[in-house]
């Protein structure tokens, strides 16, 4: 076995780590929206109280670690898509307001596919879902089909928008 940090212990892990998550987020939720009052008190033992419920339960729990584990990763991919960015814009920068519709859309819609890959990803049904929409007899034909029709269907905007 390897060595061990404090960081990485079960305890930390396990229970502090989620807990922290959960109370500071439900306490900034209460704080924020002044649900319970002005009281901080009634706030962080209200929350206290949620993070206790949440360690208590063991499958939304490991949803969470797995969606922080997710958003870690997303996180560093996004730096490097900025850095990135900045290296090829120069001095003036490209802004995303300035940026085509058409981009804007495509980065929604990734975003959005992510999201839905890294919750099927952590809920663990992921495997179900790959090996139904990618392994079945159908489906070869099926995704070819799909892709076909949404290329014509894509070249039809492109033309029928330019047309108007």
């Amino acid at each position: 076995m390897g060595l061990e940090t404090i960081f990485q212990h079960e305890v930390a892990t396990k229970f502090a780590y989620p807990f922290l998550l959960i109370f500071f987020i439900v306490f900034a939720i209460l704080e924020k929206t002044k649900l319970l009052g002005e009281g901080k008190q009634l706030n962080s033992v209200v929350a206290g109280v949620i993070g206790l419920i949440f360690l208590s339960v063991v499958q939304p729990r490991l949803i969470v670690e797995n969606m922080i584990l997710f958003l870690t990763v997303a996180i560093v991919i996004v730096f490097v898509v900025l850095l990135l960015w900045g290296f090829v814009s120069g001095e003036k920068g490209l802004k995303f307001e300035d940026a085509p519709k058409p981009l804007k859309w495509v980065i929604g819609i990734a975003i959005v596919i992510a999201v839905i890959v890294a919750v099927f990803w952590a809920t663990g049904i992921s495997t179900g879902t790959f090996d139904f929409l990618f392994k079945q007899s159908w489906s070869n034909t099926f995704w070819t089909n799909f892709i076909f029709v949404a290329v014509v269907v894509a070249a039809l905007a492109v033309v029928l928008k330019k047309s108007n």
